[in-house]
């Protein structure tokens, strides 16, 4: 837990599980709003995966997230059914046993009460030394473990869950900004060499390349980062100035 609420960007992994998104049977709605959920608080999604209801795919994909430093919310899996495998595949991963947590079996029983038997109450069985997380949709809690949040695949679940854990957890930092030029008339490989030259002189900003190949064909060229893109976006200016290259003015920076 954080002692702050100010607190340095930080870059999260998203894995969304379940047959249902992967085979098409259900669009998945996840990817685009962690990307709002994080980036509004000036972080950064750093990967998404998307897997299937497989033990041992999700055994091993989470064995190897969980070697990384970087935090990561899980949505799906984590329900009673048989195809449920997420938390047997989290303890799995993390090395530990699944255990039931008498705090989860609390909720789950006073959130039902003879109903939650036989088998709801198997959601409380977790791996071994996991935190709740809590639902405030029907108090079935999600919980944490190595770094990872594992949410229901429900979205009405899943995003105020992950708000509480962002809130709580990691606060706000300073977000993300953008600054590009638009270049007309030109391939993108004629940028390769200005974009080379800029190199590494600004090392804590993203130089991006981004074409457009509709009815206005047009490459957007310029930088992502934190803090002022001024010095930066002067000196691609040059660049292309150097080589010829008309282009815009610069967009005027705005968050991501």
């Amino acid at each position: 837990m954080r002692d702050d609420p100010e607190c340095s960007p930080v870059s999260f992994g998203l894995i969304v599980i379940g047959d249902e998104v992967l085979n098409g049977g259900r669009t998945d709605l996840h990817l685009t709003t962690f990307k709002r959920l994080i980036g509004e608080r000036g972080h950064d999604l750093a990967w998404h995966w998307m897997l299937p209801d497989d033990p041992d795919v999700l055994t091993a994909h989470l064995r190897f997230s969980m070697g990384r430093p970087e935090p990561v919310f899980v949505c799906g899996g984590i329900g009673a059914t048989p195809d449920d495998h997420t938390r047997a595949c989290a303890a799995a991963a993390a090395h530990v046993a699944l255990v039931r947590h008498p705090e989860a079996a609390q909720l789950i029983a006073d959130r039902f009460g003879a109903e939650a038997y036989p088998h709801r109450i198997l959601m409380a069985d977790l791996p071994e030394g996991a935190d709740l997380i809590p639902n405030p949709v029907n108090r079935v809690p999600g919980f944490a473990l190595a770094r990872h949040c594992f949410l229901p695949g429900f979205p009405k679940m899943a995003w105020p869950m992950a708000e509480w854990v962002l809130e709580q957890r990691f606060g706000h930092g300073e977000r993300l900004h953008e600054a590009a030029v638009e270049v007309r008339g030109v391939s993108e490989s004629q940028l390769i060499l200005p974009m080379r030259r800029l190199g590494g002189d600004f090392p804590a900003l993203k130089l991006f390349s981004l074409p457009h190949m509709d009815e206005d064909p047009h490459i957007l060229l310029g930088f992502r980062g934190r803090g002022d893109l001024t010095e930066a976006m002067d000196a691609l200016c040059r660049e292309l100035d150097r080589e010829g290259i008309g282009y815009t003015p610069p967009a005027l920076e705005r968050p991501r």
